[in-house]
């Protein structure tokens, strides 16, 4: 009974998605402001974690500013949400009109060097990657989801469009490789806690953070150019910029490199703070000699 039960919640759930990719985007940024309040009222251990990670990271601001922050931050992560509806299935003709991509000419180099594009948890994430695949091929790496139906239908979204390659993280990075050499940009998401494995301590906003050396590593293997993507949700859609690529990268070191990434992404954190992901627990992972963070 369980298993039927969750089986209808999952198709009612991705039917009703479906469904507002139908509405205008006022109507469903509205939706999804008053699901975002609702979260922010009801998700605490999410509101906590949100609150700790904007502590860290910005001790200059009052817990008035940090409160009002994490709130922002919960209305446009919901906003993201129900966006995917139009990701999804709306068609290319409208995502065009509402996704603006400034710097496609970095897709396309002409001097044979694979592209890794750098792309930060943004909540405009999704909507960044759907940018890049309406204008060419890409290899991705995704996480499977728990539940078969929404797995199913995640992957179908990202498969809309020139026939992208997309590699579940427990796959490695033989498959991305193959495909950059073969001249696909790689559409990478370095920053988030995968644990200690293949990690370094480097610091985010002075915070010591586990963090992933692939950009390094895999710049330094393929010798790929790094083209940041940022992306962020405005009124009127998204606005998706590709940034020249990084100047002497690879540098001295894996670790000078990844410190130099963490230090980047920050500074672009901090022209938008309330779309960053804040909802991980970015620093869950913590040196030997250094207490838990987050509470279980």
């Amino acid at each position: 009974m369980t298993k039927i039960f969750s089986a209808f919640f999952s198709y009612a759930s991705v039917g009703a998605l479906w469904f507002l990719h139908w509405l205008p985007l006022p109507l469903l940024r509205f939706l999804g402001r008053v699901l975002g309040l609702l979260l922010f009222c009801f998700a605490r251990k999410r509101r906590q974690v949100a609150r700790i990670n904007l502590r860290l990271c910005f001790p200059n601001l009052s817990e008035a500013e940090r409160a009002r922050l994490v709130r922002r931050h919960f209305v446009v992560f919901a906003q993201s949400l129900l966006d995917r509806s139009l990701l999804w299935w709306a068609g290319r003709e409208r995502l065009e009109r509402l996704i603006h991509l400034k710097g496609a000419e970095h897709l396309r180099r002409g001097d044979g060097c694979p592209t890794l594009i750098l792309a930060p948890h943004f909540v405009g994430l999704d909507a960044g990657g759907i940018a890049i695949a309406l204008n060419t091929s890409v290899v991705s790496v995704y996480s499977n989801q728990k539940n078969p139906v929404f797995n199913a239908v995640f992957l179908a979204g990202r498969m809309r469009f020139n026939a992208p390659v997309l590699l579940s993280r427990q796959e490695g990075m033989r498959r991305a490789l193959k495909s950059m050499k073969q001249g696909l940009p790689f559409y990478y998401l370095p920053d988030m806690d995968f644990g200690r494995k293949e990690s370094i301590f480097v610091p985010f906003f002075g915070v010591p953070a586990a963090t992933i050396t692939g950009v390094s590593r895999l710049a330094r293997i393929t010798h790929a150019k790094v083209v940041p993507c940022i992306a962020r949700m405005t009124a009127q859609g998204y606005d998706i910029e590709l940034i020249p690529p990084w100047a002497h990268f690879p540098g001295a070191s894996v670790e000078d490199d990844t410190a130099y990434m963490n230090q980047y992404i920050a500074r672009q954190v901090e022209t938008m703070p309330e779309q960053y992901y804040w909802l991980h627990k970015r620093f869950k992972t913590r040196p030997p000699d250094e207490a838990k963070i987050y509470p279980s």
